[in-house]
């Protein structure tokens, strides 16, 4: 399989590009600042480039398989960054015919977090979560192999594979995951094709 990772100097990003080249996948990471991406592997090519600019996302992928997104928020005021970068990535997936794509948002975009926590996330993080929220419908809307993401709090904790998945909402009592767990299931979606077209929350 050939993978394109977008976000992939992020701290999920970071996780994807690793275990995907020891899975002996060939891996293109799309970065806007390259020296942020120290790995050094025969079979990952980093790529130089803005989402934000249609014509560097349309240079970077033909030839892919599939996508995997872990583009991230710069802030938390109210923005439509995700959105944005998500529809010049579906532009030029449909451009170039890759259907298959695993988006990494937030658990809390369908208020589906319950208790204070909940509560919290919806007020500190209203902004970020429309945005994702935004970007899946993008998505969704889309007559494409996908996969979203709904990871609770992330850590920087090893890589278990052993953690809980909820279509409908969020692992029951769930509040953490690591974000290695979370490439792990990233990885898994894209190579095995489970979930597709579902929105899957996830927490140990």
């Amino acid at each position: 399989m050939k993978l394109i990772v977008f976000g992939a100097t992020g701290a999920t990003g970071q996780e994807v590009v690793k275990q995907a080249l020891q899975q002996g996948m060939d891996v293109t990471a799309f970065v806007r600042s390259p020296s942020k991406l120290s790995s050094a592997h025969p079979n990952l090519e980093i790529v130089k480039g803005d989402a934000f600019d249609k014509d560097d996302v349309c240079r970077a992928l033909p030839g892919h398989d599939a996508v995997i997104s872990c583009l991230g928020s710069s802030g938390l005021k109210e923005s439509n960054e995700l959105s944005t970068m998500t529809e010049n990535i579906l532009d030029a997936m449909k451009q170039y015919h890759v259907e298959r794509i695993a988006y990494t948002a937030s658990a809390g975009i369908n208020r589906e977090i319950p208790g204070l926590s909940g509560i919290f996330a919806s007020l500190i993080l209203r902004n970020v979560l429309s945005d994702h929220r935004r970007a899946v419908e993008l998505i969704q809307s889309n007559d494409m192999q996908w996969t979203i993401a709904r990871p609770m709090q992330l850590t920087n904790g090893v890589r278990t594979t052993h953690y809980r998945t909820s279509e409908d909402s969020v692992p029951t009592k769930g509040k953490k995951i690591s974000r290695s767990d979370v490439a792990h299931f990233l990885l898994e979606s894209v190579s095995t094709q489970h979930y597709l077209k579902q929105s899957i929350g996830l927490a140990y």
